[in-house]
């Protein structure tokens, strides 16, 4: 898949990560990349808005719906959205990340046309290592 089409410009020398500074996970895999040689643009979504599109984008890179972008357990959803049956609509979970970017599962990497999601920081590593 190569990214003439989208909206969120990507190249092999660059490495795009999404993140949220204010948790622990997101801090640590910034703090891996910056340990790199590989330039990197960092999007904090705790402060910069991400679109519906970008956000489409950046499920369809990584092969998920986006519903499984959210993490359902969080405080913030579960008060916000547990108990609602109807949310089943792909739109409707692009509206819970525009306006709660927080409860997003993981930070996001993207190189080139590859991307990920992070579950622990040393990730990192074994995907900037990978060529495919």
């Amino acid at each position: 898949m190569k990214d003439d089409m989208g909206v969120i410009s990507t190249n092999d020398r660059e490495i795009k990560l999404f993140y949220n500074a204010e948790t622990n996970k997101g801090m640590q895999t910034l703090g891996y990349l910056k340990s790199t040689k590989h330039k990197i643009l960092s999007v904090d979504y705790s402060k910069t808005k991400i679109t519906a599109t970008q956000w489409t984008e950046l499920a369809n890179r990584l092969r998920k719906p986006i519903k499984e972008l959210i993490n359902t357990d969080h405080p913030d959803f579960k008060k916000q959205y547990s108990g609602q049956p109807d949310l089943e609509d792909e739109n409707d979970w692009l509206k819970i990340l525009e306006n709660n970017p927080k409860v997003v599962t993981q930070p996001i990497l993207v190189n080139g046309d590859r991307a990920i999601q992070i579950d622990t920081p040393s990730e990192v590593m074994a995907f900037l290592d990978r060529k495919d």
